[in-house]
């Protein structure tokens, strides 16, 4: 009876595409060419993109927020703690991604083959709440950008948001190369604007790349750690690690081992260049605060409008304020689009439910623009900054929600065969899980007791 059981374990375990033939994203499973060929650019530009649909997530409006208030207060001093997060991040979504293509499972689809009923319910509703929170930080930084750039009251430019469902229907319908093109476009309008305040800031150059080795004044100095926690807690966004897991999938490499390896390994530098993409405009944002901000009477800058107000006359750059403004709108556009995707493939994952992607991103939305109305509606602008890191706040919580089972799956034998992490991965990825699980805890114990646990 006793090998029975096991035998049938170990048939459940090998085998996760009986348990549902359906593929991730079916729609556009396997649809993106990729050349038989030896050329190394030819395949690299195949699998180029779902790399830099993940970073949109790195470099959301969410994240602006901590960047600003990091660098005005503290200067260069948190640039390490980017840095590290980017590298962290580096390696969550090379597990995500490895899952995917080897077992032909999405990181949700995953979750419900493994786990009982219940639990899979349980990290759906987790998992959802988050997107929400995450379509609540690209509504507000997509509204506060109107607001800044054509003086749209805050309530209309939430409303405005909610009509971009229509552009997300059209997108889908031109294929998932062209999502991907519109993606990098916007990624590159973001990189255009901060290279050029960059240049405006004239930071120095010294104490920046000092920045970037971490030093005991992260934690010594008061209310740097509250910041770095939050930097960290809230860089890796749960969704993406769901999103990168399915999207790979949409190349058409071969489905065997050799097949399997050289996915994995283009798939992966796509992934870590994009990347490097997402620590460049954080790093960005952090230096033009310290720039511009750092040890002045603006350094308790921390709101988005407020940095815009400053940045033309202190940089005396007239069009400073403009081109921030619009690298904010470029940023809450491209994380609507890689929101909906993640949506989609987490509700389909974890329920075998399909929805039409316009339903899927009315319901997303409407979630999200009712407490933006309300709060905004009763508090004004101020109450939307507060939004704005309480979204941060229920995406820290989530996160380890989806990086346990992630480490946990793609360190099973059984479920990822040769391509197992190897002993040192699987040491180094229960290690970052843990610390990111006990910084979050820190930091929601930061933001709900503080005078317990006192932060800033």
């Amino acid at each position: 009876m006793h090998q029975s059981g096991k035998s049938t374990l170990e048939e459940k375990e090998t085998n996760w595409l009986l348990a549902n033939s359906t593929p991730s994203l079916p729609e556009v499973h396997s649809s993106v060419h990729v050349p038989r060929t030896k050329s190394f650019w030819r395949t690299l530009f195949a699998f180029a993109g779902p790399g830099l649909m993940v970073a949109v997530g790195y470099m959301d409006p969410g994240n602006w927020a901590t960047d600003l208030a990091g660098g005005a207060q503290f200067g260069y001093l948190l640039l390490s703690v980017i840095l590290i997060s980017n590298l962290l991040a580096i390696l969550l979504q090379h597990l995500s991604l490895k899952l995917g293509i080897v077992t032909g499972r999405d990181l949700a689809q995953a979750c419900r083959d493994h786990y009982s009923r219940p639990v899979t319910i349980g990290l759906w509703i987790l998992c959802e709440i988050a997107i929400a929170a995450c379509d609540l930080a690209e509504v507000i930084g997509s509204a506060v950008a109107l607001n800044l750039l054509f003086g749209i009251p805050l309530i209309i430019g939430v409303i405005i948001t909610a009509l971009d469902v229509f552009a997300i229907l059209f997108l889908q319908n031109k294929g998932f190369r062209f999502i991907e093109a519109v993606v990098a476009a916007l990624i590159l309008t973001i990189t255009i604007c901060f290279g050029y305040e960059l240049i405006a800031s004239r930071p120095q150059i010294m104490p920046m790349l000092a920045g970037l080795l971490p030093r005991p004044e992260v934690v010594t100095t008061p209310g740097a750690l509250y910041i770095a926690i939050g930097i960290l807690g809230a860089t890796v966004m749960p969704h993406n690690l769901y999103l990168h897991s399915s999207i790979v999938q949409t190349r058409s490499f071969e489905r065997n081992d050799k097949g399997k390896a050289r996915a994995i390994k283009f798939a992966t530098i796509d992934s870590t260049v994009s990347l490097l993409f997402a620590f460049f405009i954080n790093a960005a944002i952090l230096i033009l605060a310290a720039a511009a901000f750092y040890g002045t009477q603006h350094s308790n800058v921390a709101e988005i409008a407020d940095a815009y107000k400053l940045l033309s006359p202190v940089l005396g750059a007239p069009i400073a304020s403009t081109i921030f403004a619009i690298a904010l709108l470029a940023s809450g556009q491209n994380s609507t689009l890689t929101g909906t995707l993640a949506g989609q493939i987490v509700m389909e994952g974890f329920l075998s439910i399909r929805l039409r992607p316009w339903i899927r991103r009315l319901l997303t939305r409407a979630i999200a623009i009712v407490p933006a109305v309300i709060v905004i509606a009763i508090a004004g602008e101020r109450g939307s900054g507060e939004l704005l890191i309480l979204s941060q706040v229920i995406l820290s919580f989530q996160l380890s929600f989806a990086v346990v089972p992630l480490v946990q799956f793609t360190g099973d034998k059984g479920k990822m065969g040769r391509f197992v992490n190897k002993p040192w991965l699987k040491i180094l990825s229960w290690t970052v899980a843990i610390v990111i699980a006990a910084l979050n805890v820190y930091l929601l114990l930061q933001t709900f007791f503080p005078t317990i646990f006192p932060g800033a």
